[in-house]
């Protein structure tokens, strides 16, 4: 439960049909499992202890009083395990019939929740047997105990804040309102759904994204609990398609045609931020709602669920494909949106024969493909001085060429210079002064060549260097436009890498190539034995750490001591948690520091959901303290 992760579970079991005993003790077996596995809510299928498919059979007394009593016996069973268990069962309430869900917990039956929506076409015919439930709450007594019954019951727990419960069943999920959305409305962060969704043929694409998108809208965790083998197959077939879903994504699903139980950390302090940062939705508002306390050990929970370290990433090759060509569309659309308010027919680009510079070139070639313009009138320079390595020189003049832009080279070395010596600097202290120099030498030239050609100056510098304040102030900080200001670093390798694998010139593809072996520098010191002597990496940290950080941070405002549990899980072998921890300090230490330069950054397109612009999604005194994130570090 610490960090808002509680572990939930959707459990299949095999049933017989109308065999309550049996059902019992399946049922009872998987709360026990649930147990073992620090499972502390698991979610049944709809009707399970008596299974769905009992048609007829629901009319019959013995029938509803040998359910009733089952869930006696499971609630009385597993009093001692720290396991909520919701589970489907016929249930009589004022002379009527209802399809209800039963949470029990810790020995006692905290609630009865019945079914709203109750199918009645093609396949169903669940009214034959079954009254609509009500939404207001009563109480029902069982076994000498007065149970709330009704569908607007929240259940809570005194040791985290952030769990709220609310149930619905199965048809409920398909209505054109699912109870689900009210009941987040209401403050619910966790929905359960008891389900006996027949198969068909794609069935399973409708359902999970019924649920998914259910999850998505309500900013909440989904367990969808489906019943499976050993229903009746008298006409139909059941497939338990288990799902936890969280927030439009699935964290995990069951093999379909096999019963088993499927479970997952939800994240629920990542639902409460989401629905906190979204102005549109609502405070909660619980007045139509009873709530009921579920008692809860407080524990930690071990992180079993995917923790994915490049979060700007898609891990999938289609999608990557497809979300490259997307941000590369952005990109080159906001720059021509630039260039043809500005009336600007010239585009002014530093070249170095790095990841940035070469990004921003390829995402301004595609702006003037667009407006019809010639590539000539792109004007890429080249600016070699002290640093500067024959390998990335020679990368940046092919790639120009390749791309038919026209290059200059401005050798720069005299001018920085003579800049020592106005300034009384000495030339062999290789300080902040002298990198610096070299960088906002380079920033004057391309804006003066910007000036004689009426163009813009197209910005190079990526959000990962926004977030770290790794660029020099009015250098390369400074653009007339800056294209890559949205876009991560660890997404600029797979940006190039893209661009590199859809041309048909062999050249190019070379260079970019190469270009993403190269090793991340400004290449502001002395190169040693023609090599880059300076590499970012080693000075600043690991960017695929640091983008990972910025992440979560911008992204669901975690804290400095969940970030790091989450980097330990992501990044298992490959970093050890002291390395972990030491750049996460300086990441937070850079970042507040360095906020005056994000402050008055140039224009620039937003690519995805986290973003560093001032005038956007990100607003931060350049001056705020951080005193009490730094305190959390320390003890960590």
């Amino acid at each position: 439960m610490k960090d808002g992760f509680i572990r939930c579970g959707a459990v299949t079991t095999n049933i017989r049909v109308a065999d309550t005993e049996y059902n019992t003790k399946k049922i009872t077996e998987s709360i026990f499992f649930a147990a073992k596995n620090k499972i502390k809510v698991a979610v049944f299928p709809e009707l399970c202890v008596t299974g769905y498919t009992c048609g007829d059979l629901f009319l019959q007394k013995t029938l509803i009083d040998a359910a009733k009593d089952s869930l006696i016996k499971i609630t009385k069973d597993t009093k001692d395990l720290d396991v909520t268990a919701i589970v489907g069962l016929p249930y009589m309430a004022g002379g009527k019939l209802y399809n209800c869900a039963a949470v029990i917990n810790r020995g006692h039956i905290k609630g009865l929740v019945p079914k709203l929506s109750i199918p009645n076409y093609a396949e169903f015919y669940e009214m034959r047997h079954f009254c609509e439930g009500r939404r207001e709450v009563t109480t029902v007594n069982i076994n000498g105990d007065e149970v709330p019954f009704g569908a607007n019951i929240l259940f809570k727990t005194d040791v985290m804040d952030s769990f709220t419960l609310a149930v619905e069943i199965c048809e409920d999920l398909w209505t054109v309102s699912p109870p689900s959305s009210d009941h987040a409305l209401a403050g619910a962060t966790v929905i359960a759904n008891l389900s006996a969704s027949d198969e068909l043929t794609a069935k399973d694409e409708y359902r999970e994204m019924l649920v998914k998108s259910q999850s998505a809208r309500l900013y909440c965790g989904y367990i969808y609990a489906d019943a499976g083998y050993g229903e009746s197959s008298t006409d139909l077939v059941f497939s338990g398609d288990n799902m936890v879903a969280e927030n439009g994504s699935i964290l995990a699903r069951s093999k379909r045609f096999t019963n088993d139980c499927v479970y997952a950390e939800l994240d629920l302090e990542r639902m409460v931020g989401e629905r906190k940062k979204s102005n549109t939705y609502p405070a909660a508002n619980d007045e139509n709602y009873a709530v009921v306390y579920l008692e809860m050990q407080e524990e930690t929970t071990e992180l079993t669920r995917y923790v994915d370290k490049l979060p700007f990433v898609p891990s999938d090759s289609k999608k990557r494909e497809k979300r490259s060509e997307e941000i590369l569309s952005i990109q080159s659309l906001g720059l021509k949106k630039r260039l043809e308010h500005t009336g600007s027919k010239t585009a002014v680009i530093g070249v170095s024969g790095g990841l940035d510079s070469t990004l921003a070139l390829l995402v301004t070639a595609r702006a003037f493909d667009s407006l019809g313009l010639d590539r000539k009138n792109i004007i890429a320079v080249t600016m070699p001085c002290f640093g500067t390595t024959e390998r990335t020189h020679n990368n940046a003049v092919t790639f120009a060429d390749a791309l038919g832009v026209t290059l200059r080279e401005v050798n720069i070395t005299s001018a920085v210079e003579g800049h020592f010596n106005d300034i009384g600097h000495n030339a062999d202290v290789r300080d902040i002064t002298y990198e610096n120099s070299q960088a906002r030498e380079r920033t004057q030239v391309l804006m003066d060549i910007a000036n004689e050609n009426a163009g813009l100056v197209i910005g190079t510098g990526d959000m990962s260097e926004l977030a770290l304040g790794w660029a020099t102030y009015n250098g390369d900080h400074m653009s007339m436009y800056g294209v890559n200001a949205g876009v991560p670093k660890t997404l600029i390798r797979y940006l190039v890498d893209y661009e590199a694998h859809r041309t048909d010139d062999g050249d190019l593809k070379a260079t970019l190539l190469d270009i993403l072996e190269t090793p991340v520098s400004p290449e502001l010191l002395p190169p040693e034995e023609g090599k880059i002597s300076q590499k970012t990496e080693s000075i600043v940290g690991p960017y695929e750490l640091h983008d990972f950080f910025l992440y979560h941070l911008i992204r669901f405002g975690s804290a400095p001591s969940k970030i790091f549990r989450l980097a330990v899980t992501a990044f298992n072998g490959e970093y050890d948690n002291e390395v972990i921890l030491e750049w996460l300090k300086t990441f937070y230490r850079r970042f507040f520091a360095q906020q005056f330069k994000r402050s008055c950054l140039p224009d620039g397109p937003k690519v995805g959901s986290v973003a560093l612009s001032p005038r956007g999604d990100w607003r931060m005194p350049s001056d705020a303290s951080a005193r009490i994130w730094a305190k959390e570090l320390e003890t960590l």
